[in-house]
């Protein structure tokens, strides 16, 4: 990001400059000041902080300064270096939480909203007319389908969620046009979640799919959710793609439930959450 500045620079004006400079000579500080104090040090007007944005390609001030604090983030020490065997406690909770904290930085630069959006209208389209919604996952993702039924459930949508390969292929041997699929993998790869997926589709279901950019999954469905993290195989690696998955489908989940808009809702989840209450042990 900071190249890319310094590319632009002969092309800006005097004053747009001074903000680039700024930028270079300390991203960390420019992403966190108010306009007025950016302004300030570059000794310019706050139109002219917001022109620069624009200028080296970035929707406004908001935009640049979200997308330089991602950049910043994921530079922090640790977060592309594994845990090492002599490393202390202290430095594995950095290093694990960096590692986190950094994907899930990467996906909210790289993330696509109009696709997201897309998911999110197959789906409210599929709860409007009461027909099926459905998450298959094997393994960790079968954890993320549970997840992403429990969510939906509590917004009033009936859902079912499968980490069965076997029951995958057959409900999916059921669905019909208006229903929608939700399928979740890491890898992409893995057979019984192909077969759902082909099935699924040629029997008109929409099928949604959350996986890594480049996979067999990504290719056959309908609308590709790129979630991209490759996990290593050494003997502390942690589980970050299934984090990924799970603020995805909070993602879906909440957009989901704005466009819902039910004055109904909010009475139900008090409803569901007193009701859970009064299970419990005092």
């Amino acid at each position: 990001m900071l190249d890319r500045i310094k590319a632009c620079l002969p092309s800006l004006a005097p004053a747009e400059q001074r903000v680039a400079q700024l930028v270079l000579s300390d991203a960390r500080a420019f992403a966190s000041l108010p306009v007025t104090e950016l302004a300030a040090r570059a000794h310019v007007s706050k139109p002219t902080v917001i022109r620069f944005c624009r200028s080296v390609g970035y929707d406004g001030l908001s935009d640049f300064k979200l997308k330089l604090a991602g950049n910043v983030s994921e530079g922090v020490p640790f977060i592309h270096r594994s845990v090492d065997a002599d490393d202390k406690t202290g430095d594995v909770l950095v290093k694990v939480i960096d590692n986190t904290v950094a994907a899930f930085l990467k996906y909210r630069n790289d993330a696509s909203s109009a696709l997201i959006e897309k998911a999110v209208l197959a789906l409210v389209a599929t709860c409007s007319s009461g027909q099926r919604i459905e998450f298959f996952g094997v393994g960790n993702s079968g954890i993320v389908a549970q997840d992403a039924q429990h969510k939906f459930f509590r917004l009033g949508v009936h859902a079912i969620a499968y980490s069965d390969g076997h029951l995958q292929v057959m409900s999916a041997s059921l669905l019909r046009p208006g229903d929608c699929v939700v399928i979740i993998s890491n890898s992409g790869r893995t057979r019984d979640l192909m077969d759902a997926c082909d099935i699924a589709r040629k029997n008109g279901a929409t099928t949604i799919v959350i996986t890594a950019s480049g996979s067999p999954l990504a290719a056959a469905g309908h609308i590709h959710l790129a979630a991209d993290h490759p996990e290593g195989y050494d003997r502390y690696s942690p589980m970050v793609s299934r984090l990924l998955h799970l603020m995805i489908i909070d993602i879906l989940a909440t957009c989901v439930a704005l466009r819902i808009g039910s004055p109904t809702l909010h009475p139900l989840l008090k409803e569901m959450k007193n009701n859970l209450r009064s299970k419990r042990y005092t």
